[in-house]
């Protein structure tokens, strides 16, 4: 059972409500444990059959003073190609020269360790990221590569935490705790609206307890007329107080990407 693209790339696409349960009545009875695994095996359910999404990113990096830098990526989502595979991410990045060609590949996986690897330009070589380095930070951003690898449900033990106030809506707030050892954080905290099940935010917690970043997702849109996208992420580091922004543009879904596009073995091949 998926979840969807990027651990923080993932969760983010859910079917409108109409053709939905009622989130509601899933958290009426059971365990905290069960009304939690209800939940996200609808939100999973919600976002499944796309088959394929892309866009453009444009990233702000923000340090503690507020000055700033921009970079530039494509973005390619391939949906769970087989029943053992999860969900493929292809980032690649256009601007500015000095990252122009860097492209981060990863493909996660349903029972065993996802997958990644940097295609970096200025040696032509591409590097399978080991698990014990994925949570170095991705390209001097606030995200690491745990943030942008897969997010299969199976791979963390889930808690119902109840419903809050978010913004002017109501989250139901779900705690997730990594079963990976090499994970950065204890847990993560997701608000989920009551309504449709959108990802509000999600707080990312360090092996020590303390809150260490939080994802807010806002702007969401409705593409192919069923599915919901975030067209801006924040990423803000409570510890360091950077951060950094993903605005996405050109947002299409179901245009026909493959998985030969996915190989590793065609990084830097002039994509």
């Amino acid at each position: 059972m998926k979840i969807g693209v990027v651990g923080v790339l993932g969760l983010l696409a859910v079917t409108s409500a109409s053709d939905a349960r009622d989130a509601t009545e899933l958290v009426k009875q059971g365990s905290e444990r069960d009304k939690a695994e209800a939940l996200v095996r609808e939100l999973a359910a919600r976002n499944s059959g796309y088959h394929d999404f892309s866009g453009a990113v444009d990233m702000t990096l923000k340090d503690a003073t507020g000055a700033e830098a921009r970079r530039r990526f494509s973005l390619k989502v391939l949906e769970r190609p087989t029943a053992a595979v999860g969900d493929q991410v292809l980032i690649v990045f256009e601007a500015p020269a000095d990252v122009k060609g860097t492209a981060l590949l990863s493909h996660a996986k349903v029972d065993e360790e996802d997958e990644q690897w940097v295609y970096l330009p200025g040696t032509k070589r591409t590097k399978r990221i080991a698990a014990s380095n994925k949570t170095s930070a991705f390209a001097g951003s606030e995200f690491s590569y745990e943030d942008l690898s897969g997010s299969e449900v199976r791979k963390y033990e889930w808690r119902f935490l109840g419903t809050a106030p978010c913004g002017e809506a109501t989250c139901f707030r779900l705690e997730a705790l990594p079963k990976d050892k090499n994970s950065a954080y204890s847990k993560r905290v997701l608000a989920l609206d009551t309504a449709e099940l959108r990802v509000v935010s999600t707080e990312f917690f360090d092996r020590a307890g303390a809150k260490a970043k939080t994802l807010a997702y806002d702007g969401y849109t409705k593409l192919s007329g069923k599915y919901w996208r975030a067209q801006t992420w924040t990423m803000k580091n409570h510890q360091t107080q950077k951060s950094t922004v993903l605005a996405f543009s050109k947002l299409a879904m179901q245009t026909g990407l493959s998985p030969s596009e996915f190989s590793a073995g065609k990084l830097g091949d002039g994509r």
